[in-house]
């Protein structure tokens, strides 16, 4: 209840009633970007029952909702780790320096698609993409001279890769053991979220199931040898960006995220012994408060279900620690410059939310790789938020918002209703093999895409505020001879390395994937002694199979 101008008590459908209905609105209805229904005004009377104890507490105690350390940014920043990557490993080491130099506190690895996909720079299925959209690594040296003179136990890596993710984490340890360095003074992210890439983004060697043991393969091994690195980054982005809505992306994520559980306590694993270095991945879209309320149901969700449905007794085990990025698919070939203005509000919105580690995307990503300039605008754009706006100062300074205490419990229930389903349909494996997630994000994608061209959502510069002038910007273009730099490399080296111990790690490498082993510890020798990516990828095609997308009926 509240007063009404003369100081007499009224409640909120009185105040609609009296007041607010007599006023004109600018559309008949307003829904979030996720297609929710949007009310004008929101009161305490919309948090009747609310029990602020158990579903709030307090910043880095259960459930975490207000974020999973007590300090947050009042202690430490969030890290800020620009995405690069392209080129050779040279050209990236070039473009990390020159981040690290102008203020970036992480690394984040891009690959090109070859070694996405599984494929050495002179396999006919690499032509033409070689360094394209990511740095091309296939070798022991390709890894080393990517972090040539760059400290790794003073500056956390993180990398995007997943089909390959068992090699790349390979070449990495392997490298670090070359430069003296011991794993378990390595920090970092390893992105292995196999689940989403049939989900979403589809960049796979192998089916799901065997896909999904090697990601928990990378998971056993870090828990036991490199305590310090995440294993797996479970990850919403993917999902979201093919069309996904917020509801949809945290619940999915959560579901993949219950399904490696499952799969490392299939194993004998304990979940306090691998749960605390799980960590995520989400996207940070256009609509503000929901997405700021996403995080929050998100930490409040995992934080729940491991302590009620795995008996976590580590408060660490039920910390949901995440990366963010901002909205790719939300930015416009028109008018790119408008780009910066979206990306500093998604930035804002994630760092509202309480995220660990943030990439602001650059202006000309829809266009080409980013420029050193726009590079350094997105993250100039973060050193803004954390030193200038004030908002780093107070933890969860929108914490017992009406309307985003409100929509945080919306979308928890909403999440765990899918969650539930999903659990029915006998998890999230057997619920991706039957094309359930799938179907649910291409039927939102279509109801989105029909809502811009009826023009409904409105997208600045696009199809709303367009005009006919010619926006251009600089882009970066790539020097197409770096593919035949890169495949004469590969020659070389393996001309150089001893046949004798590649045939053997090979045949150790085959031994462990057939009799289900973890293939990590032979994986790390194979790579030491020279055995390639394309070279384990293919072993993986042989022993595991090649898994087709059998599409949508």
């Amino acid at each position: 209840m509240t007063s009404d101008k003369n100081g007499r008590s009224q409640s909120k459908a009185e105040w609609i009633k009296n007041t607010y209905s007599r006023q004109k609105e600018r559309k008949k209805s307003y829904q979030s970007i996720s297609f929710r229904e949007q009310q004008a005004l929101f009161t305490a009377e919309d948090l009747a029952g609310f029990d602020a104890g158990a579903k709030l507490g307090f910043p880095g105690e259960y459930p975490f909702t207000r974020g999973v350390h007590p300090t947050m940014y009042r202690g430490k920043l969030w890290t800020m780790r620009q995405f690069a990557g392209f080129g050779s490993p040279k050209d990236t080491n070039q473009r990390f320096k020159y981040l690290l130099e102008h203020g970036q506190t992480g690394l984040s690895v891009a690959f090109d698609m070859p070694s996405l996909m599984g494929y050495d720079p002179d396999h006919a299925m690499s032509r033409g993409e070689v360094g394209r959209e990511g740095v091309n690594v296939a070798t022991l040296d390709d890894m080393l001279e990517l972090f040539d003179g760059i400290d790794l136990e003073q500056v956390t890596v993180s990398m995007t890769i997943n089909a390959t993710s068992t090699i790349a984490m390979a070449l990495y340890f392997a490298a670090a053991r070359r430069r003296n360095l011991a794993m378990d003074k390595l920090g970092g992210t390893i992105q292995n979220d196999m689940l989403k890439e049939f989900i979403a983004q589809k960049e796979w060697i192998s089916p799901p199931r065997p896909s999904v043991k090697l990601t928990c393969d990378i998971v056993e091994f870090c828990a036991r040898n490199a305590a310090r690195f995440n294993p797996v980054s479970i990850s919403g982005y993917h999902i979201r960006e093919a069309g996904a809505t917020a509801v949809q992306e945290l619940a999915f994520t959560l579901a993949d995220g219950l399904a490696y559980i499952d799969e490392c306590l299939s194993r004998g694993m304990a979940v306090d012994e691998f749960a605390p270095r799980l960590s995520f991945f989400f996207d940070v879209h256009n609509d503000f408060f929901e997405e700021i309320a996403k995080f929050r149901a998100a930490r409040r969700i995992w934080a729940t279900l491991l302590k009620e449905r795995y008996g976590a007794k580590l408060e660490s085990s039920m910390r949901l620690r995440t990366h963010a990025q901002t909205a790719g698919v939300s930015l416009t070939a028109q008018q790119p410059t408008n780009n910066v203005a979206r990306v500093a509000i998604q930035a804002l919105a994630a760092v509202l939310g309480g995220v660990q580690s943030l990439h602001t995307n650059a202006m000309d990503e829809t266009l080409s790789l980013p420029t050193e300039h726009a590079a350094k605008v997105a993250l100039r754009t973060q050193q803004i938020i954390a030193e200038e706006t004030g908002v780093a100062n107070v933890v969860d300074p929108l914490g017992g918002s009406y309307y985003l205490e409100k929509l945080t419990d919306e979308i928890e229930a909403e999440a765990l209703e899918y969650i539930h389903k999903i659990d029915a349909l006998g998890g999230m494996l057997k619920a991706v093999e039957t094309g359930y997630p799938q179907k649910e994000i291409s039927e939102a994608a279509y109801r989105f895409q029909n809502r811009f061209d009826s023009g409904e959502n409105a997208i600045v510069g696009v199809n709303s505020y367009y005009d006919d002038e010619v926006h251009e910007i600089a882009t970066l273009e790539v020097d197409l001879a770096i593919e035949a730099t890169q495949i004469e490399k590969v020659k070389a080296f393996r001309q150089r390395r001893d046949e004798k111990k590649v045939t053997a790690a090979r045949a150790e490498l085959e031994r462990a994937c057939r009799e289900g082993r973890n293939v990590m510890p032979s994986l790390i020798e194979a790579v030491d002694v020279g055995v390639t990516l394309g070279e384990v990828s293919d072993i993986y095609r042989s022993i595991f199979g090649i898994y087709t997308d059998p599409g949508m009926v």
